[in-house]
Order: structure tokens, then sequence, then C-alpha cells
């Protein structure tokens, strides 16, 4: 399980905020993997990971978007019932907390990619990786 880096931006709430990051990202060929977005009134909070983050924090800061960056976990879960269940259950059952989590799509198999925000990232990625090749092996 690859443990990867997450940027966070707050945003201001406004129409075009998002649209306009989106764009320059884009611009310099930078996929989005996985996004969330947590509005406030007059902010947005933004999560991404993507496929180039090097490049797409020279984006950010030449745009003058203030970010942080982090390390998630990111999981490629079989797209079945009960495969979420699986793997949030086995960080559960380690005492390992999630965060939050959201999805995203791996570019090369368009399989279902979810990323964990935890604060033991590499022990909740050895855990994952042994759940997912358990479930495979199934």
């Amino acid at each position: 399980m690859p443990i990867t880096k997450e940027l966070t931006m707050r945003m201001d709430n406004r129409s075009g905020s998002l649209g306009k990051v989106c764009r320059s990202l884009a611009d310099q060929g930078i996929n989005i993997l996985a996004f969330q977005s947590i509005p406030s009134e007059r902010t947005i909070l933004v999560c991404i990971v993507v496929d180039k983050p090097a490049a797409a924090e020279a984006v950010l800061e030449k745009e003058r978007i203030t970010y942080t960056e982090g390390e998630v976990v990111q999981v490629k879960l079989p797209h079945t019932p009960g495969e979420l269940a699986r793997a949030a259950s086995k960080l559960g059952d380690a005492n390992i907390n999630i965060n939050y989590a959201y999805c995203g799509v791996e570019p090369s198999t368009n399989s279902p990619l979810v990323i964990f925000g935890v604060t033991e990232v590499g022990r909740a990625a050895s855990i994952l990786d042994q759940s997912v090749a358990a479930a495979a092996a199934m």
C-alpha cells in the first residue's frame, strides 16, 4: 500500500476558485487522483492527491495558493461489496483511528482508490496491504 502525499488548501468559497486551481494543475499535465472539498461559510478546505506532487506544489506556489502537505495511505480496493468495510475494520481492529477518508480512481485500471487520513500512516499502510492481499487470494 503506498503512502502518498496529500496537498491541503484553504481557499475562498466563491464561484470559480476551485475551477481555477484545477485548471492550473491540468494545464501542467497534473492528474488529480483523489479529491475532497469541505465547505464552510467563507472558505473551503480542499484535499487532493495527484500523480505529480512536486509539480503540483510548484503550480500552487506560482498561483500563490497556501497549502500544507501531509502523508496519507492510498489503498486500491476491489470494487465489490464489503471491501471498504473490511479495510476500515482492519484499521479499527488495530486501534488506528480514521480521521477522514475520501475516494478517487486509479488511472491505469479505473479501480477505486480510498485515501485514509490516519495518525499512524506506516502501520496503517502495512495493515491495509495485508488485508488487500488476503482478499485477492480468496
